[in-house]
Protein backbone atom coordinates (compact mmCIF):
# COMPACT_ATOMS: atom_id res chain seq x y z
CA UNK A 1 0.00 0.00 0.00
CA UNK A 2 1.22 3.47 -0.82
CA UNK A 3 -0.29 6.67 0.44
CA UNK A 4 0.62 10.14 1.61
CA UNK A 5 0.32 10.56 5.36
CA UNK A 6 1.01 13.27 7.93
CA UNK A 7 2.10 12.57 11.50
CA UNK A 8 1.93 15.40 14.04
CA UNK A 9 4.64 14.92 16.66
CA UNK A 10 8.26 13.76 16.40
CA UNK A 11 8.33 12.07 19.78
CA UNK A 12 8.29 8.38 20.62
CA UNK A 13 4.83 7.59 19.21
CA UNK A 14 5.24 9.69 16.06
CA UNK A 15 8.71 8.48 15.08
CA UNK A 16 7.82 4.86 15.77
CA UNK A 17 4.69 5.13 13.61
CA UNK A 18 6.71 6.83 10.86
CA UNK A 19 9.23 3.96 10.86
CA UNK A 20 6.58 1.29 10.39
CA UNK A 21 4.46 3.21 7.87
CA UNK A 22 7.50 3.98 5.72
CA UNK A 23 8.43 0.29 5.88
CA UNK A 24 4.95 -0.56 4.56
CA UNK A 25 5.33 1.80 1.61
CA UNK A 26 3.74 5.03 2.78
CA UNK A 27 5.11 8.49 1.99
CA UNK A 28 5.46 10.03 5.44
CA UNK A 29 5.76 13.63 6.61
CA UNK A 30 6.23 14.51 10.28
CA UNK A 31 5.41 17.98 11.59
CA UNK A 32 6.87 18.94 14.98
CA UNK A 33 6.27 22.19 16.84
CA UNK A 34 9.70 22.17 18.52
CA UNK A 35 12.57 23.69 16.51
CA UNK A 36 14.65 20.51 16.79
CA UNK A 37 14.43 17.01 18.29
CA UNK A 38 13.54 17.30 21.95
CA UNK A 39 16.10 16.45 24.61
CA UNK A 40 15.85 16.04 28.36
CA UNK A 41 12.89 14.49 30.14
CA UNK A 42 12.64 12.20 33.11
CA UNK A 43 13.96 8.65 33.41
CA UNK A 44 11.68 5.75 32.49
CA UNK A 45 11.81 1.99 32.91
CA UNK A 46 11.58 0.61 29.37
CA UNK A 47 10.27 -2.94 29.06
CA UNK A 48 7.31 -4.99 27.85
CA UNK A 49 5.65 -4.36 24.51
CA UNK A 50 7.79 -1.34 23.68
CA UNK A 51 10.93 -3.39 24.27
CA UNK A 52 9.54 -6.00 21.87
CA UNK A 53 8.80 -3.36 19.23
CA UNK A 54 12.30 -1.88 19.57
CA UNK A 55 13.75 -5.37 19.09
CA UNK A 56 11.78 -5.83 15.86
CA UNK A 57 13.10 -2.46 14.69
CA UNK A 58 16.72 -3.43 15.44
CA UNK A 59 17.15 -0.63 18.00
CA UNK A 60 18.10 -2.55 21.13
CA UNK A 61 21.88 -2.22 20.75
CA UNK A 62 21.58 1.57 20.46
CA UNK A 63 19.26 1.79 23.47
CA UNK A 64 21.47 -0.48 25.59
CA UNK A 65 24.32 1.98 25.14
CA UNK A 66 22.10 4.58 26.84
CA UNK A 67 20.90 2.29 29.64
CA UNK A 68 21.47 3.82 33.09
CA UNK A 69 21.29 0.38 34.77
CA UNK A 70 19.32 1.51 37.81
CA UNK A 71 19.44 -1.03 40.63
CA UNK A 72 18.15 0.87 43.67
CA UNK A 73 15.33 3.22 44.64
CA UNK A 74 16.54 5.23 47.67
CA UNK A 75 14.58 7.58 49.94
CA UNK A 76 16.58 10.19 51.87
CA UNK A 77 15.76 12.60 54.69
CA UNK A 78 16.58 16.29 55.18
CA UNK A 79 20.25 15.44 55.82
CA UNK A 80 20.60 13.00 52.94
CA UNK A 81 20.53 9.90 55.13
CA UNK A 82 18.82 6.82 53.68
CA UNK A 83 15.46 6.21 55.36
CA UNK A 84 14.19 3.50 53.02
CA UNK A 85 15.34 1.73 49.89
CA UNK A 86 14.21 -0.86 47.41
CA UNK A 87 16.51 -3.09 45.39
CA UNK A 88 15.33 -3.07 41.79
CA UNK A 89 17.44 -6.01 40.65
CA UNK A 90 14.29 -8.10 40.96
CA UNK A 91 12.99 -6.27 37.89
CA UNK A 92 15.76 -7.70 35.74
CA UNK A 93 14.98 -11.22 36.91
CA UNK A 94 11.26 -10.88 36.33
CA UNK A 95 11.76 -9.49 32.82
CA UNK A 96 14.62 -11.91 32.03
CA UNK A 97 16.91 -8.96 31.39
CA UNK A 98 14.50 -7.28 28.99
CA UNK A 99 14.40 -3.97 30.85
CA UNK A 100 16.36 -0.74 30.60
CA UNK A 101 16.32 2.54 32.53
CA UNK A 102 16.49 5.34 29.99
CA UNK A 103 15.98 9.06 29.82
CA UNK A 104 12.74 9.47 27.87
CA UNK A 105 14.46 11.56 25.22
CA UNK A 106 17.00 8.77 24.66
CA UNK A 107 14.20 6.59 23.30
CA UNK A 108 12.78 9.44 21.21
CA UNK A 109 16.19 10.38 19.80
CA UNK A 110 16.98 6.76 18.96
CA UNK A 111 13.73 6.48 17.03
CA UNK A 112 14.30 9.82 15.31
CA UNK A 113 17.76 8.76 14.18
CA UNK A 114 16.21 5.65 12.64
CA UNK A 115 13.74 7.64 10.47
CA UNK A 116 15.27 11.07 9.82
CA UNK A 117 16.76 10.05 6.45
CA UNK A 118 13.69 8.09 5.38
CA UNK A 119 10.81 10.54 5.92
CA UNK A 120 10.22 14.28 5.60
CA UNK A 121 10.33 16.23 8.87
CA UNK A 122 9.08 19.82 9.34
CA UNK A 123 10.30 21.35 12.59
CA UNK A 124 9.04 24.54 14.22
CA UNK A 125 5.55 24.02 12.85
CA UNK A 126 2.27 22.33 13.80
CA UNK A 127 -1.23 21.56 12.60
CA UNK A 128 -3.41 24.65 12.85
CA UNK A 129 -6.59 23.23 11.38
CA UNK A 130 -7.81 20.36 9.22
CA UNK A 131 -10.89 19.39 7.24
CA UNK A 132 -11.78 16.05 5.75
CA UNK A 133 -12.86 15.71 2.14
CA UNK A 134 -14.27 12.55 0.56
CA UNK A 135 -10.89 11.01 -0.15
CA UNK A 136 -8.31 13.10 1.76
CA UNK A 137 -7.61 15.43 4.67
CA UNK A 138 -6.74 19.06 3.99
CA UNK A 139 -4.34 20.49 6.58
CA UNK A 140 -3.48 24.11 7.32
CA UNK A 141 -0.17 24.63 9.12
CA UNK A 142 0.61 27.20 11.79
CA UNK A 143 3.71 28.45 9.96
CA UNK A 144 1.70 28.94 6.77
CA UNK A 145 0.89 26.73 3.85
CA UNK A 146 -1.41 23.77 3.40
CA UNK A 147 -1.19 20.11 2.47
CA UNK A 148 -3.48 17.27 1.40
CA UNK A 149 -2.97 13.82 2.86
CA UNK A 150 -4.66 10.45 2.63
CA UNK A 151 -4.44 10.00 6.41
CA UNK A 152 -3.46 12.21 9.37
CA UNK A 153 -2.17 10.93 12.71
CA UNK A 154 -1.99 12.83 15.98
CA UNK A 155 1.00 11.74 18.03
CA UNK A 156 1.38 15.19 19.57
CA UNK A 157 0.86 14.52 23.25
CA UNK A 158 -1.44 15.54 26.04
CA UNK A 159 -2.29 18.88 24.40
CA UNK A 160 -2.70 17.44 20.90
CA UNK A 161 -3.36 19.96 18.14
CA UNK A 162 -4.71 17.19 15.89
CA UNK A 163 -7.15 16.04 18.57
CA UNK A 164 -8.40 19.58 19.03
CA UNK A 165 -8.75 20.15 15.28
CA UNK A 166 -10.46 16.83 14.53
CA UNK A 167 -12.52 16.25 17.68
CA UNK A 168 -13.01 19.77 19.00
CA UNK A 169 -12.68 20.82 22.62
CA UNK A 170 -14.98 18.17 24.04
CA UNK A 171 -15.54 18.55 27.80
CA UNK A 172 -14.25 15.83 30.09
CA UNK A 173 -11.56 14.57 27.71
CA UNK A 174 -8.73 15.44 30.12
CA UNK A 175 -8.87 13.92 33.61
CA UNK A 176 -6.53 15.84 35.92
CA UNK A 177 -4.86 13.65 38.56
CA UNK A 178 -3.89 16.34 41.06
CA UNK A 179 -0.19 16.88 40.35
CA UNK A 180 2.15 19.19 38.50
CA UNK A 181 5.45 17.82 37.25
CA UNK A 182 8.71 19.39 36.10
CA UNK A 183 11.77 17.70 34.60
CA UNK A 184 15.17 19.09 33.64
CA UNK A 185 18.81 18.06 33.39
CA UNK A 186 21.86 19.66 34.97
CA UNK A 187 25.37 19.15 33.55
CA UNK A 188 28.15 19.13 36.11
CA UNK A 189 25.85 18.71 39.10
CA UNK A 190 27.94 18.18 42.23
CA UNK A 191 26.21 15.13 43.74
CA UNK A 192 26.32 11.80 41.96
CA UNK A 193 24.86 8.41 42.83
CA UNK A 194 25.23 6.27 39.71
CA UNK A 195 22.59 3.58 39.12
CA UNK A 196 20.30 4.89 41.88
CA UNK A 197 17.00 6.76 41.92
CA UNK A 198 17.36 9.14 44.86
CA UNK A 199 14.20 10.79 46.16
CA UNK A 200 13.48 13.37 48.83
CA UNK A 201 10.02 14.49 49.89
CA UNK A 202 8.10 17.02 51.90
CA UNK A 203 4.33 16.66 52.26
CA UNK A 204 2.87 17.27 48.82
CA UNK A 205 6.24 17.81 47.14
CA UNK A 206 8.95 15.47 45.92
CA UNK A 207 12.31 15.60 44.13
CA UNK A 208 13.84 12.69 42.22
CA UNK A 209 17.47 12.73 41.11
CA UNK A 210 19.10 10.30 38.68
CA UNK A 211 22.75 10.38 37.61
CA UNK A 212 23.22 10.10 33.84
CA UNK A 213 26.10 8.34 32.11
CA UNK A 214 27.92 11.61 31.40
CA UNK A 215 28.57 14.35 33.98
CA UNK A 216 24.89 15.34 34.23
CA UNK A 217 21.95 14.54 36.49
CA UNK A 218 18.27 14.62 35.62
CA UNK A 219 15.63 15.82 38.06
CA UNK A 220 11.91 15.25 38.41
CA UNK A 221 9.99 17.63 40.68
CA UNK A 222 6.38 16.83 41.54
CA UNK A 223 3.88 18.97 43.44
CA UNK A 224 0.39 18.01 44.62
CA UNK A 225 -2.04 20.67 43.43
CA UNK A 226 -5.83 20.39 43.49
CA UNK A 227 -6.44 23.14 40.92
CA UNK A 228 -5.65 22.01 37.35
CA UNK A 229 -5.45 25.65 36.24
CA UNK A 230 -2.85 26.60 38.87
CA UNK A 231 0.03 26.42 36.43
CA UNK A 232 2.43 29.30 35.86
CA UNK A 233 2.63 30.96 32.47
CA UNK A 234 4.10 28.98 29.61
CA UNK A 235 7.42 30.82 29.62
CA UNK A 236 10.28 29.02 31.36
CA UNK A 237 11.19 31.99 33.58
CA UNK A 238 7.74 32.03 35.20
CA UNK A 239 7.80 28.27 35.64
CA UNK A 240 11.19 28.38 37.32
CA UNK A 241 10.03 31.10 39.72
CA UNK A 242 6.98 29.02 40.64
CA UNK A 243 9.13 25.96 41.39
CA UNK A 244 11.55 28.02 43.45
CA UNK A 245 8.66 29.24 45.61
CA UNK A 246 7.20 25.76 45.99
CA UNK A 247 10.51 24.21 47.12
CA UNK A 248 11.94 27.20 49.00
CA UNK A 249 11.62 25.54 52.42
CA UNK A 250 12.87 22.10 51.34
CA UNK A 251 16.09 20.67 52.76
CA UNK A 252 18.46 17.98 51.44
CA UNK A 253 19.98 19.31 48.17
CA UNK A 254 17.01 21.53 47.35
CA UNK A 255 18.99 24.78 47.17
CA UNK A 256 21.49 23.20 44.78
CA UNK A 257 18.70 21.66 42.72
CA UNK A 258 17.01 25.05 42.39
CA UNK A 259 20.31 26.67 41.44
CA UNK A 260 20.68 24.06 38.70
CA UNK A 261 17.10 24.70 37.64
CA UNK A 262 17.90 28.38 37.15
CA UNK A 263 20.44 27.46 34.44
CA UNK A 264 18.36 24.68 32.84
CA UNK A 265 17.59 24.99 29.13
CA UNK A 266 15.42 21.87 28.77
CA UNK A 267 12.74 22.44 31.41
CA UNK A 268 9.50 20.49 30.95
CA UNK A 269 6.58 21.63 33.14
CA UNK A 270 3.01 20.38 32.89
CA UNK A 271 0.06 18.95 34.77
CA UNK A 272 -0.35 15.21 35.30
CA UNK A 273 -3.48 14.15 33.45
CA UNK A 274 -5.07 11.33 31.52
CA UNK A 275 -6.93 11.53 28.20
CA UNK A 276 -10.22 9.66 27.86
CA UNK A 277 -11.93 9.68 24.47
CA UNK A 278 -14.98 7.75 23.26
CA UNK A 279 -13.05 6.89 20.08
CA UNK A 280 -9.42 7.17 18.99
CA UNK A 281 -10.21 7.95 15.37
CA UNK A 282 -12.57 10.04 13.32
CA UNK A 283 -12.76 9.55 9.59
CA UNK A 284 -9.25 9.64 8.15
CA UNK A 285 -7.70 10.96 11.37
CA UNK A 286 -6.36 8.69 14.14
CA UNK A 287 -4.65 9.41 17.45
CA UNK A 288 -2.01 7.50 19.36
CA UNK A 289 0.24 7.86 22.38
CA UNK A 290 -0.63 10.54 24.91
CA UNK A 291 -2.88 12.27 22.38
CA UNK A 292 -5.57 9.64 22.91
CA UNK A 293 -4.50 7.19 25.58
CA UNK A 294 -2.34 9.07 28.05
CA UNK A 295 -2.04 6.89 31.17
CA UNK A 296 0.13 9.57 32.87
CA UNK A 297 3.53 9.01 34.42
CA UNK A 298 1.79 7.45 37.45
CA UNK A 299 0.99 4.38 35.36
CA UNK A 300 4.49 3.73 34.07
CA UNK A 301 5.11 2.09 30.70
CA UNK A 302 3.71 5.09 28.80
CA UNK A 303 6.57 5.16 26.29
CA UNK A 304 6.33 1.42 25.80
CA UNK A 305 2.58 1.64 25.22
CA UNK A 306 3.07 4.45 22.70
CA UNK A 307 5.40 2.22 20.68
CA UNK A 308 2.95 -0.68 20.88
CA UNK A 309 0.18 1.60 19.64
CA UNK A 310 2.32 2.85 16.74
CA UNK A 311 3.29 -0.70 15.76
CA UNK A 312 -0.30 -1.93 15.95
CA UNK A 313 -1.80 1.04 14.09
CA UNK A 314 0.67 0.70 11.22
CA UNK A 315 0.28 -3.08 11.17
CA UNK A 316 -3.51 -2.97 11.00
CA UNK A 317 -3.32 -0.52 8.10
CA UNK A 318 -0.89 -2.85 6.37
CA UNK A 319 -3.03 -5.98 6.64
CA UNK A 320 -6.16 -3.99 5.71
CA UNK A 321 -4.51 -2.80 2.50
CA UNK A 322 -4.73 0.80 3.64
CA UNK A 323 -8.46 0.65 4.43
CA UNK A 324 -8.63 2.99 7.41
CA UNK A 325 -12.30 2.16 8.03
CA UNK A 326 -11.22 -1.38 8.91
CA UNK A 327 -7.80 -0.65 10.38
CA UNK A 328 -8.60 2.11 12.85
CA UNK A 329 -11.31 0.20 14.78
CA UNK A 330 -9.12 -2.94 14.83
CA UNK A 331 -6.22 -0.95 16.29
CA UNK A 332 -8.41 0.51 19.01
CA UNK A 333 -10.12 -2.79 19.80
CA UNK A 334 -6.77 -4.42 20.48
CA UNK A 335 -5.37 -1.76 22.78
CA UNK A 336 -8.20 0.16 24.46
CA UNK A 337 -8.95 -2.43 27.23
CA UNK A 338 -5.26 -2.58 28.16
CA UNK A 339 -4.92 1.21 28.23
CA UNK A 340 -8.04 1.58 30.37
CA UNK A 341 -6.67 -0.91 32.93
CA UNK A 342 -3.41 1.03 33.10
CA UNK A 343 -5.28 4.31 33.55
CA UNK A 344 -7.43 2.88 36.33
CA UNK A 345 -4.37 1.53 38.14
CA UNK A 346 -2.69 4.94 37.89
CA UNK A 347 -5.69 6.67 39.43
CA UNK A 348 -5.60 4.20 42.32
CA UNK A 349 -1.90 4.91 42.86
CA UNK A 350 -2.28 8.71 42.81
CA UNK A 351 -2.69 9.13 46.59
CA UNK A 352 0.55 7.19 47.21
CA UNK A 353 2.57 8.92 44.50
CA UNK A 354 3.39 12.06 46.49
CA UNK A 355 1.86 11.72 49.98
CA UNK A 356 0.30 14.99 51.11
CA UNK A 357 0.98 14.52 54.84
CA UNK A 358 3.92 13.64 57.05
CA UNK A 359 2.03 10.56 58.19
CA UNK A 360 1.57 9.48 54.58
CA UNK A 361 5.29 9.83 53.91
CA UNK A 362 6.10 7.82 57.04
CA UNK A 363 3.71 5.05 55.98
CA UNK A 364 5.17 4.89 52.46
CA UNK A 365 8.71 4.60 53.81
CA UNK A 366 7.63 1.96 56.31
CA UNK A 367 6.06 -0.04 53.47
CA UNK A 368 9.30 0.09 51.49
CA UNK A 369 11.31 -1.02 54.52
CA UNK A 370 8.93 -3.90 55.13
CA UNK A 371 9.09 -5.09 51.54
CA UNK A 372 12.88 -5.00 51.64
CA UNK A 373 13.16 -6.68 55.05
CA UNK A 374 10.85 -9.53 54.05
CA UNK A 375 12.44 -10.00 50.65
CA UNK A 376 9.17 -9.28 48.85
CA UNK A 377 10.54 -7.13 46.02
CA UNK A 378 9.84 -9.76 43.39
CA UNK A 379 6.29 -10.22 44.62
CA UNK A 380 5.72 -6.45 44.58
CA UNK A 381 7.01 -6.02 41.05
CA UNK A 382 5.45 -9.15 39.57
CA UNK A 383 1.95 -7.68 39.40
CA UNK A 384 3.25 -4.41 37.93
CA UNK A 385 5.18 -6.24 35.21
CA UNK A 386 2.35 -8.49 34.14
CA UNK A 387 1.77 -7.65 30.48
CA UNK A 388 -1.33 -9.45 29.19
CA UNK A 389 -0.90 -8.37 25.57
CA UNK A 390 1.30 -9.92 22.91
CA UNK A 391 2.31 -8.24 19.70
CA UNK A 392 0.56 -9.45 16.57
CA UNK A 393 2.86 -10.38 13.69
CA UNK A 394 1.87 -8.30 10.67
CA UNK A 395 4.71 -9.31 8.35
CA UNK A 396 4.24 -12.75 6.84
Amino acid sequence: MSGKVLISGAGIAGCCLAWWLERYGYSVTIVEQAPEPRRGGYVIDFWGLGFDVAERMGLLDDLRRRDLQIHEFRVVDDDGRTTASLNQSALQGLTKGRLMSLQRSAVALGLYAAIKDRVAVRFDDSVDDLSEAADAVDVRFRAGGTGRYDLVFGADGLHSAVRRAAFGDEPGVERYLGFRVAAFSAPGYGHRDPHIYVTYAKPGRQIWRVTLNDDACVFLLVVAEADPEALPAHDAASQKLALERLFADAAWEAKEVLAALDDATDLYFDRVSQIELPAWSKGRVALLGDACACPSLLAGEGSSMAMAEAYTLAGELHVAGGDHLAAFPAYEQQLRPYVQRKQKAARGFAAQFVPSTAAGLWLRNLSLKTVTALGLSSLLFRSQLRDPLKLVSYEQ
